[in-house]
């Protein structure tokens, strides 16, 4: 009786044992976050507005033209020609943009899309929204 016993204690430590050898399979990223292999270096985080109509074919700090229509950004300190994945931070979207300007100067702001580059990953009407800005290389 005590032999069948002791048996079964080794059985069973032996199951924890391989139990503790084996790894979780790897997490899944939630909906509207891409994959950690697709995400660049983060810069920060906070609030984007975008350019007025009365910007356009206006001359940018880096001497272009700003086009509503193109994907294109101002950020106070990134080199111009920078590329960035801004992630609107409330549904997932998100949408790379080439740094052109400097700006923004409004207190509380991180970065100024272009219109094109807004409407990709919100809605005009909401104005200002939250965002993470990612370097992409």
């Amino acid at each position: 009786m005590l032999n069948r016993s002791v048996n079964w204690i080794i059985v069973l430590l032996l199951l924890a044992a391989v139990a503790g050898c084996t790894t979780a399979p790897p997490k899944e990223p939630t909906a509207g976050q891409p994959p950690a292999s697709v995400t660049g270096q983060l810069i920060g985080s906070g609030k984007a507005s975008y350019y007025g109509n009365q910007h356009h074919n206006k001359l940018t700090a880096s001497g272009e033209r700003f086009d509503q229509g193109a994907l294109t950004a101002a950020h106070r300190t990134l080199p111009f020609g920078t590329h960035v994945r801004v992630i609107n931070t409330r549904n997932g979207k998100s949408v790379v943009v080439r740094i052109n300007d400097r700006g923004p100067f409004v207190r509380g702001r991180i970065i100024d899309l272009s219109k094109a580059a807004f409407q990709s990953i919100a809605s005009t009407r909401s104005g200002i929204i939250r965002v993470r800005l990612e370097k992409v290389d």
